[in-house]
């Protein structure tokens, strides 16, 4: 009788509760991060000249360099003539590119930007190909003014223009001038596509590359 007396007259203790699986998932998985929205993207065959565009200009810049440090010679000239042939392949690609915009226009740019920013990306695309166009035909009127041959990978030789030194010059100050703004908005557009992925994150960057399915592929 005394025993049944100091149970009921004991404290009652709470059992221990097991936390809802859903609940701890749910707190391991942190804060919820809402996905780059879903733009649509440019067409494949645009996709794959402004990323052949892109690494050519890469390898054009420093073979310029490069070649402008070197003293006259066999592999000064090897280097000018992949300099010339790329100048020319970067020139076709531009055209390519131009004339598959004029029937398929740019995709539709993110909402979440003002008119300001979105006149300011249109500008700056026209821009570098208007200047990958000057480059190549100053270089060209450079070396076919002033009494040189444009070779194309070693295959066939671009036509000559009569000798004008005059005009041949004129091509040089356009071409040299041209490549200081070239740097400038090779590198405005990297860093525009970086601050869309680092801090936009609106999806801008992936209008460029290819879809992928659910799988990831």
């Amino acid at each position: 009788m005394n025993e049944m007396v100091r149970d009921l007259a004991a404290p009652e203790v709470d059992s221990p509760q097991l936390e809802s699986p859903k609940v701890a998932s749910l707190e391991l998985a942190g804060p919820e991060v809402t996905p780059a929205p879903t733009l649509p993207r440019y067409t494949p065959l645009a996709q794959a000249l402004h990323w052949v565009t892109a690494l050519l200009a890469f390898a054009i810049l420093p073979i310029a360099w490069v070649m402008q440090a070197m003293s006259r010679g066999p592999q000064r000239e090897a280097l000018v003539t992949i300099h010339k042939s790329l100048g020319v392949t970067i020139l076709a690609l531009i055209a390519i590119r131009m004339l598959w915009r004029a029937g398929h226009p740019a995709p539709a740019a993110s909402g979440r930007h003002g008119v300001f920013l979105r006149v300011a990306a249109e500008a700056g695309h026209w821009l570098l190909y208007a200047i990958f166009i000057v480059m190549p035909v100053s270089g060209y009127i450079l070396s076919a003014a002033g009494g040189h041959t444009v070779p194309f990978f070693g295959l066939v030789d671009l036509p000559a223009l009569p000798d004008n030194r005059a005009l041949s010059e004129a091509a040089r100050f356009v071409h040299n001038t041209t490549s200081w703004a070239v740097y400038a908005l090779v590198a405005t557009h990297i860093g525009a596509a970086a601050w869309h992925v680092a801090v936009f994150r609106d999806g801008t960057l992936e209008r460029m590359l290819p879809a992928q399915d659910a799988a990831g592929h």
